[in-house]
């Protein structure tokens, strides 16, 4: 490795195990000092286990220390920086990763599980920035990182392709991902001049959520037996890159890996245009104006489900 973060103080939710974790691993393998956050709950939430946190923090060795609280509180994010400033001077890059699934047709929901999986997916990440980014700002006017004006801020929130093209049953998870990626523009927009980007990932690699898919078609089989070849040091190498010095022009955009592939998405922009002349028969226009160019139904499985590149 090339120790090109050292110096760099990070935070990873939902690190001890799958992907976050392999992005710890990265981060410390490249020089920074990691906070592993878990708080070592199943794929739905419950059960929390801090010894998840602290075994992975273990294995990691010096440079990783471990916390096992559910960020989903404002305090309890807060509390996430300090330790991360006490104990490594400041916090440099943020890795909102951690996430749990409560899968169910919106027609079956309990609005209890949407409620949880908001919280834990989307408002977590949002407090962590939150109380992040403070410290961030503040730390470039103190002097971190150099005189020549602190460009070390790295923000990176893992969102999914079921946020961007919905996947069945998934009304909880997909939408606290879509709003991840929301909050990922705007985030971008408003530390912009502070020098501290902010990017989103879409995962594609073997964890607990590809363990757990109850394929419901053909395609969708065949993304899951795919998913399991692929590992998720893939991920980690391009969160780690995206940390690191070289990436500090890229930000506010959506990156997708699998495997070695690496994907730019596309944002939604307007793709037509149409003038209402008759309101009367407005939905008759657009079908007429617009069918070509309605998005289809293809599920985020469906769409992925080719061999990938390992």
């Amino acid at each position: 490795m090339t120790g090109l973060l050292e110096g760099r103080s990070a935070i990873v939710t939902g690190a001890g195990r799958g992907i976050g974790r392999a992005i710890a691993e990265a981060l410390v393998a490249e020089g920074a000092k990691v906070v592993v956050a878990d708080n070592g709950a199943s794929i739905s939430g419950e059960d929390g286990d801090p010894t998840v946190a602290r075994d992975t923090a273990k294995a990691i060795g010096k440079n990783a220390i471990a916390f096992s609280e559910s960020v989903a509180s404002p305090g309890v994010a807060k509390q996430l920086v300090e330790l991360a400033v006490k104990n490594f001077g400041g916090i440099d890059i943020v890795v909102n990763n951690a996430a749990i699934l409560r899968d169910a047709f919106v027609f079956r929901a309990d609005p209890r599980d949407w409620d949880a999986v908001i919280r834990t997916n989307l408002s977590s990440a949002f407090y962590l920035i939150n109380a992040a980014s403070v410290v961030m700002c503040e730390q470039g006017k103190s002097g971190r990182g150099g005189k020549e004006g602190y460009d070390w801020g790295r923000i990176v929130n893992i969102v999914s392709s079921a946020g961007l093209y919905g996947n069945l049953g998934q009304a909880a998870y997909a939408s606290a991902k879509a709003g991840l990626f929301g909050l990922t523009r705007v985030a971008a927009m408003d530390l912009q001049r502070a020098s501290i980007t902010v990017n989103a990932v879409a995962p594609f690699a073997k964890t607990r959520v590809t363990d757990i898919i109850q394929p419901a078609n053909d395609a969708q089989k065949t993304y899951k037996e795919h998913a399991l070849k692929i590992g998720a040091h893939h991920v980690a190498r391009l969160v780690t890159s995206l940390a690191s010095p070289a990436a500090k022009a890229i930000t506010g955009q959506l990156f997708g890996v699998r495997g070695r592939e690496v994907f730019l998405f596309s944002q939604p922009r307007p793709v037509a245009r149409l003038v209402v002349d008759q309101p009367a028969t407005l939905a008759q226009d657009l079908s007429a104006k617009f069918a070509g160019q309605f998005t289809d139904m293809t599920t985020d499985l469906e769409a992925f489900n080719t061999e990938p590149l390992v």
